[in-house]
């Protein structure tokens, strides 16, 4: 069984050698690029099971090279940013990176998110699997090719948008907290991430708002967390 190949994009040697000996450590073959070219160059080259992105590189930065790997790719990406503005965390996830982190971090922490992100990708694999629609109210989720529409009205949504959508669409009107959340959705345990899960309600809000004065698809249930609210 071949082994999976991971990409890890910093411009600083030492994150590059600590990040790439933990994932070795739990069997994955790890390439380094210092910048945005070379990382672009070995991306097209080789066949990853995620990215580990760094934010603030010399040139081309984190947000364009996720920007091109999302034209051509679904590979899971996780970008580390040693700022924690809120606009950086969702210019990111936005472009389609499905998980962050701030600098520090626990290489630890970090492998647990690979293997998180890897699981998921595996998850949403359709090889094999029968096609299904998930449908609640006016919202139509098409599994085997990720397509979403509200009310027959195409959405645009990016890798974790979708699914997070999904697994709140498969369980309508059913209460999850945030940590509920991170865990079914992301793959991990809470790390204190709360805003991870804020940051995508935000922007999947915007991306499938109903008609002005209508209420959000995506409820709020204060002290608790979210829900998917049906109407017809």
């Amino acid at each position: 069984m071949s082994r999976i190949s991971l990409l890890v994009v910093d411009d600083e040697a030492k994150i590059r050698e600590l990040v790439g000996a933990y994932l070795q450590r739990e069997g994955y073959v790890v390439h380094e690029a210092a910048n945005g070219h070379e990382a672009l160059e070995k991306f097209r080259s080789c066949d990853f099971g995620a990215v580990i992105l760094d934010l603030m590189l010399p040139g081309m930065d984190g947000l364009e090279i996720c920007r091109e790997i999302r034209k051509v790719s679904d590979v899971p990406i996780i970008m580390l940013t040693a700022r924690g503005d809120e606009i950086d965390r969702v210019l990111g996830l936005e472009l389609g990176a499905d998980d962050y982190m701030v600098k520090p971090f626990s290489p630890r922490e970090l492998v647990a998110r690979v293997k998180a992100v890897l699981r998921r990708a595996k998850k949403g694999d359709p090889a094999g699997r029968p096609k299904a629609v998930t449908e609640a109210g006016g919202l139509r989720i098409n599994e085997d090719t990720r397509e979403v529409t509200v009310n027959g009205r195409p959405v645009s949504l990016t890798p974790k948008e979708y699914d997070l959508i999904l697994h709140l669409a498969r369980h309508p009107g059913r209460v999850f907290t945030r940590e509920q959340l991170l865990h079914q959705v992301w793959g991990y345990d809470f790390f204190g991430e709360a805003r991870t899960v804020d940051t995508h309600v935000t922007r999947l809000r915007e991306k499938i708002a109903r008609t002005d004065g209508d209420p959000q698809w995506i409820a709020t249930v204060w002290g608790v967390g979210y829900k998917l609210e049906v109407r017809p």
